[in-house]
C-alpha cells in the first residue's frame, strides 16, 4: 500500500520562503511512470494543480507559479519537496502531494491514484 505523508512549517511569514516534503512509502518515487504531483487548495476555492517531479527526475510546473516553484526529490529518502519563495497570504491553502501514472496539469481528482493527507500552510505576519 503507497502511502504519502506531506510535512511542513505550518505558518510562514510573507515574503518567506515555503517548503514542504512529500515522504513515500510503501512504493519508489523512481518506479517508472509514476510521477510525484504538488496540488493546493486554498480555503473556499478548488484544487490547483501545483507542479510534478517525474520518475526520472524531469519536472514540470504551473506557469503562473513557475517562477518562484521548485521541486525536486531525494531519492535515497524517498521524498519530493516543494519549495516556492516570495509567499504572500494568497498561498495560504492545504498542500497536497499526489501520485499520477501520467504526467497531469490539472487537479481532475480521479487522474490521481494516491494522495497525501494534506498539510495546512497559513501565510500571515
Amino acid at each position: 500500500q503507497v502511502q504519502l505523508q506531506e510535512s511542513g512549517p505550518g505558518p510562514v511569514k510573507p515574503s518567506q520562503t515555503l517548503s514542504l516534503t512529500c515522504t513515500v512509502s510503501g512504493g519508489s518515487i523512481t518506479t517508472n511512470y509514476h510521477n510525484w504531483n504538488w496540488i493546493r487548495q486554498p480555503p473556499g476555492k478548488g484544487l490547483e494543480w501545483m507542479g510534478a517531479i517525474t520518475y526520472s527526475g524531469c519536472t514540470y510546473y504551473r506557469p503562473s507559479l513557475k517562477s518562484r516553484t521548485s521541486i525536486s526529490r531525494d531519492t535515497s529518502k524517498n521524498q519530493s519537496t516543494l519549495q516556492m519563495s516570495s509567499v504572500t497570504p494568497e498561498d495560504t491553502a492545504v498542500y497536497y502531494c499526489a501520485r499520477s501514472s501520467r504526467l497531469i496539469t490539472t487537479a481532475t481528482m480521479r487522474e490521481y491514484d494516491y494522495w497525501g493527507q494534506g498539510t495546512q500552510v497559513t501565510v500571515s505576519s
